[in-house]
């Protein structure tokens, strides 16, 4: 998972998420709009891969703040879990 950033604005949207299934290497491109929150990368997450795929067993992101608390937390709850 990474954010492609500085993107020309295109219908109010000017950044790409990418998700990248390492296995198959489908991938998923989903538009955001500058700035965004934990909450709304996690719910793009759960109506464009989770409802597809399933829960990840793993996720590989650079490390950006967003992904190693906020998202997490926003994702499981979202899901149901306690």
């Amino acid at each position: 998972m990474d954010f492609i950033t500085g993107l020309p604005k295109y219908e109010g949207k000017e950044v790409i998420l990418v998700i990248v299934d390492r296995l198959t290497k489908y991938a998923h491109f989903l538009s955001l709009s500058h700035p965004f929150k934990a909450s709304t990368v996690a719910q793009l997450f759960l109506d464009n891969v989770y409802k597809l795929h399933g829960l990840p067993t793993d996720i590989v992101s650079d490390r950006d703040p967003i992904f190693t608390s906020q998202f997490w937390k926003e994702l499981l709850n979202k899901i149901g879990v306690k």
